[in-house]
């Protein structure tokens, strides 16, 4: 089972796949690819479950071998 992540390192890597930002947004921050918009979580001082993080790589249509690949 992988592990959870922290939102630095979520963000550090959507970066790589060159999302940018964090933006302010209403209640979620997010970041951007070409118009499309991706929320990322609040930070709450927690680690991101990989739940949460394989639905915003689901929605950012980054498959999980890319993602890992960055580890």
């Amino acid at each position: 089972m992988p592990k959870p992540i922290s939102r630095k390192e979520l963000i550090r890597r959507l970066r790589h796949f060159e999302w940018t930002g964090p933006m302010s947004g209403n209640r979620h921050m997010y970041m951007e690819k070409s118009g499309k918009r991706l929320p990322i979580p609040n930070p709450h001082g927690g680690d991101i479950d990989w739940t949460l993080t394989s639905r915003i790589l689901k929605q950012a249509q980054i498959s999980a071998k890319d993602w890992d690949a960055l580890g």
